[in-house]
């Protein structure tokens, strides 16, 4: 018996071993499978955060984990547009108005933004005479040149915008918008507060009148009521506060003041405060044809902005014409603001002030005038070194420098 081989013991055994076998090579595959499925995941996590990171760069602020949608918006806005007999009568050829080089050379700051407000002191009527002083009534041909350097809404919220009557008002503000601009300041189809939407920001636009030179006595009760738009405190108040309401920003062109004089009155400094603390957040004003200081105001925090007055743009008063008083000057201001989130802020405001050149040219106006090439300049440019210094005499370079150097002293910004 104890020769004889155990075959079912060395069966049991080889099974026993197989089975080991199987055993482990399981379990060494399943503990490879574990690890390759991690080193995906951290794969996967680590793109997702490359991705994130790089979507954040470009158009999102993160701050402590949370994103915030940041917009921003560019605002121009500069003075009087005055179109004297002899400014349109200068650009009558014989056969055609040409008023393309008016503005050509602002052009590139107007059309640069976002938002280019301009206030057109006068009216268009092609159902009156044309006139320049004291009763305003350009040729509709000023409109192209004006939209052509790139602004976007005219103020008529002003002293003229009767001089012509009311069908004169209506046919100005049409004419406005055929040439593919708004307006502000006056009411024809019951319009309401003009709100344009600019990169996401909405912002809201009014303007105010101090008064009509007296030509709202020969109107209506009900047409006065209808189409003008006057500084009666209470009216201004609930439409200050309704566009608070229904914008994310809010910019008054208000029209008051005392003509020539360099710094604000008493009431025009009251008058644009009780503004601020209506809910306006920037300030534009106009009416004196010179340029008044700026003012920063704080309100619950925020900076606010007020330049009592642009001056002019365009016209034909000058040093030689009215006694050295600074009407050839003006200034184009240019306002950054910011939203993020729900929060719409100033964030910065610079000056940029302007000079009339009026240069003649061989020909007489339609009034036997002789013709001068009206443009207006960028102040800045003509500076020392700057771009187009070396285009005008060095008379005249000095004189654009002197009044460069006297308006940034004037407007004071501190902001």
């Amino acid at each position: 018996m104890s020769g004889k081989i155990n075959w079912k013991l060395i069966i049991i055994l080889v099974c026993l071993g197989i089975l080991l076998s199987m055993c482990f090579v399981y379990s060494q595959g399943k503990l490879f499978n574990m690890n390759k499925i991690a080193s995906k995941s951290e794969v996967k996590v680590e793109n997702s955060l490359t991705s994130t990171s790089e979507t954040g760069t470009e158009n999102k602020e993160i701050t402590d984990s949370k994103v915030t949608d940041v917009k921003t918006a560019k605002i121009t806005a500069s003075g009087d547009m005055l179109y004297h007999d002899i400014v349109y009568g200068s650009a009558w050829d014989g056969q055609h108005y040409d008023f393309d080089n008016d503005y050509e050379l602002v052009k590139p700051l107007v059309s640069s933004a976002d938002l280019a407000l301009g206030d057109f002191e006068g009216t268009i009527n092609p159902n009156s005479e044309l006139a320049g002083y004291p009763i305003f009534n350009a040729p509709e041909e000023v409109l192209g040149s004006i939209k052509s350097a790139g602004f976007d809404v005219l103020d008529l919220g002003h002293n003229h915008i009767l001089d012509t009557g009311i069908d004169g008002l209506v046919y100005t503000a049409k004419a406005i918008k055929k040439a593919g601009m708004d307006y502000i300041g006056v009411d024809i189809n019951n319009d309401g507060i003009l709100v344009k939407e600019v990169n996401g920001i909405k912002i809201a636009l009014l303007s105010y009148a101090y008064g009509f030179n007296g030509l709202e006595e020969g109107i209506s009760k009900e047409d006065y009521d209808k189409y003008l738009k006057d500084m009666n405190p209470d009216k201004m108040k609930k439409e200050i506060e309704e566009a608070e309401k229904i914008a994310d920003i809010t910019v008054i062109m208000p029209q008051m003041g005392e003509e020539y004089r360099l710094t604000p009155t008493e009431d025009q400094v009251k008058t644009y405060h009780q503004m601020i603390d209506w809910g306006a957040d920037i300030i534009f004003g106009g009416h004196p044809h010179v340029a008044e200081p700026t003012e920063t105001v704080e309100k619950d925090g925020d900076k606010k902005f007020i330049i009592y007055s642009m001056g002019n743009l365009l016209s034909n008063q000058r040093y030689e014409t009215l006694e050295n008083i600074w009407t050839e000057r003006g200034v184009i201001m240019d306002v950054d603001i910011e939203k993020k989130d729900d929060k719409t802020t100033i964030k910065n405001v610079k000056a940029h002030p302007t000079w009339v050149s009026r240069t003649p040219i061989e020909r007489t106006t339609p009034q036997g005038y002789e013709a001068f090439d009206y443009q207006v300049l960028l102040a800045e440019d003509y500076l020392d070194g700057g771009r187009h210094a070396d285009s005008v005499s060095e008379e005249t370079r000095k004189r654009i420098e002197t009044a460069y150097n006297e308006m940034m002293e004037l407007l004071n910004i501190k902001w």
